[in-house]
């Protein structure tokens, strides 16, 4: 015998305790649930929720989630067309732009990072677009106030670790360069020494100043999370390891510090290989086993 899950519609079999779509935990099967059953079957509109698209979105619909990606989109083809303009004005007798060519080599950089920064995100628009149709997608659930509480500060606390590590490091460079030249040039060692002390304040109000606002950013997100099998939304943050040279390295179902999933995927860019490691709380009503499995399938 089968029956629908709630959550997202799909086809779940009498003895499932989990939906193998969405992963949220099934309530026992009843002779209730029975009796709906054997009436569905007879109807055309068993048919219709089983084929449709409808309740596959369901769950997403609920939740309420934006593509954020496509607002990117947009406000780089905005800085890509007012460069065009500003281009268009140093060629143009009669403003005061006119061979202004500074102007206009600045104006090209902008079209040129307008039209690449519009391509890359909307190739993201489009991933998360499946995640958001439910096309692409594996599992989905939405964080408690307390669950997105841990998740913010599991990342504050690492992100100030490494920046802390980033700023010692960069401080001792700094402190050589800058201390060689004061000690072997005769004049400005003054003003070579505020330089220093200057550059080094900078950097370590940056190295301590970002992890305080993407604690305050993560704390704003909307809490939901969308898994699929090769991207991911989490909390507001788009992550995607699709592309070539990149794959999940690890992924578990972990209790510390919390009960959740851990995924961990890597990709390759100027600076060789990079990881990215995610924490997601997940409620135990969540079958984190099965999305474990389904993501380790290649």
């Amino acid at each position: 015998m089968e029956r629908i899950c709630k959550n997202c519609g799909n086809e779940v079999l009498a003895n499932d305790k989990f939906c193998p779509n969405c992963g949220i935990k099934q309530p026992k099967f009843t002779s209730k649930d029975k009796a709906v059953n054997e009436l569905k079957e007879n109807t055309q509109e068993r048919e219709e929720i089983v084929e449709s698209n409808i309740d596959v979105q369901k769950i997403n619909r609920k939740l309420k989630v934006k593509n954020n990606q496509q607002k990117t989109v947009v406000i780089s083809l905005i800085v890509a067309l007012i460069g065009g303009i500003l281009i268009y004005l140093t060629f143009t007798e009669g403003n005061p732009l006119y061979q202004v060519y500074a102007v206009t080599l600045i104006s090209i950089f902008m079209v040129l990072t307008g039209l690449i920064v519009a391509l890359i995100f909307g190739s993201r628009a489009k991933k998360m677009k499946t995640l958001i149709s439910g096309e692409s997608l594996i599992a989905s659930w939405q964080l408690s106030h307390e669950e997105k509480l841990e998740y913010t500060n599991i990342l504050y606390k690492n992100e100030k670790e490494k920046n802390k590590g980033i700023l010692w490091i960069t401080t001792v460079m700094i402190v050589v360069i800058f201390g060689i030249f004061i000690l072997f040039i005769d004049e400005g060692k003054g003003e070579m020494f505020m330089a220093m002390i200057a550059l080094i304040v900078l950097i370590s109000a940056f190295a301590f100043g970002m992890p305080v606002l993407y604690r305050k950013k993560n704390l704003n997100g909307d809490g939901i999370i969308l898994i699929g099998r090769k991207f991911a939304y989490v909390n507001g943050t788009f992550h995607n390891w699709d592309f070539p040279l990149s794959d999940i390295q690890k992924v578990k179902a972990i209790e510390k510090p919390f009960h959740g999933l851990y995924l961990q995927y890597y990709y390759y860019d100027r600076t060789l290989k990079n990881t990215e490691e995610l924490r997601i709380p997940a409620s135990s009503d969540i079958d984190l086993e099965h999305i474990v499995s389904l993501l380790e399938e290649k």
